[in-house]
């Protein structure tokens, strides 16, 4: 993360029109490649495949991921231009192989569903992107606004206190501080998932909605974004990359999903105004 001075956008804002600091997430977002496609067809137990093609040109790094698929033949790619069914997804990959800041050399594989109203035209477009690249650009641009999906820090197993932050029990309490005062009422007679106990804390999946995408980087080498001895436990940003207005869960390494967002209620879309992009070092140096 980093900070930028910029106008604020929000019309609503006690600060509506003035230049205001705000945090800055930085995600560098290389293209994706599309593996395959699968078209599913609702049953009596639930979405099942119906038809799956995949494309050539794979990189090696995917058969560390799963087997690799040679390319469907002309006679299946034409047996999947007439198959039907409900929905059609691609299979797509990382390409972890472009960025420097992350160790691990393995695509992570999930599935996207193709929007849209009629289904042959979907079905077409899945076609077309085989063995082709989707870059950032076509994501988002300028000024909208995006929901992102990642998985929080994990902290592992924590007790009472750190996990909820709960009352310490006084000091001459005879068993134990660290620890709540009751579990509830003895009616009704078990424990309600209100009371606050020990467990798991962190590495959940959480949404943040409606992000406001900043700016939109195709090469960061000519427009400066990385600060002076790089991104904390990161480094740098080398690839395309795009600028979030806030915070993002997880950590600096972990993988993150954009997606259309599903609560907006934003019509017209406006370029922000950026004053100033710190690039200044995080390290203290």
């Amino acid at each position: 993360m980093t900070h930028a001075f910029m106008v604020d956008y929000r019309k609503r804002s006690t600060t509506a029109g003035q230049e205001v600091s705000v945090p800055v997430t930085v995600v560098e977002v290389p293209p994706l490649r599309i593996a395959g496609a699968r078209v599913y067809a609702r049953g009596a137990y639930g979405l099942r495949v119906v038809g799956e093609v995949w494309g050539g040109d794979a990189i090696e790094e995917l058969g560390r991921a799963l087997p690799t698929h040679p390319a469907s033949p002309k006679e299946k790619l034409d047996q999947f231009g007439t198959v039907v069914g409900e929905e059609v997804r691609l299979i797509v990959y990382t390409q972890p192989h472009l960025i420097t800041g992350i160790g691990s050399k393995t695509p992570s594989v999930f599935e996207v569903r193709v929007a849209g109203e009629k289904f042959e035209e979907r079905r077409a477009y899945a076609l077309s992107m085989l063995g082709k690249e989707v870059p950032a650009e076509q994501l988002a641009k300028e000024g909208e606004f995006v929901d992102v999906l990642g998985v929080t820090k994990g902290f592992g197993f924590q007790g009472h206190i750190q996990r909820w932050g709960v009352k310490l029990q006084p000091r001459k309490n005879s068993k134990h501080r660290r620890m709540i005062g009751t579990l509830g009422p003895h009616n009704p007679s078990f424990v309600s998932y209100r009371i606050p106990q020990a467990g798991q804390q962190g590495y959940h999946r959480r949404t943040q909605f409606n992000m406001r995408v900043l700016r939109v980087v195709k090469d960061p080498r000519t427009d400066l974004l990385t600060p002076a001895g790089g991104f904390p436990h990161y480094g740098e940003v080398r690839t395309s990359c795009i600028l979030l207005h806030g915070s993002v869960p997880g950590p600096a390494k972990r993988l993150l999903r954009f997606r259309t967002p599903i609560r907006s209620r934003v019509v017209a879309v406006e370029k922000v105004d950026i004053r100033y992009l710190s690039t200044r070092s995080k390290q203290g140096a």
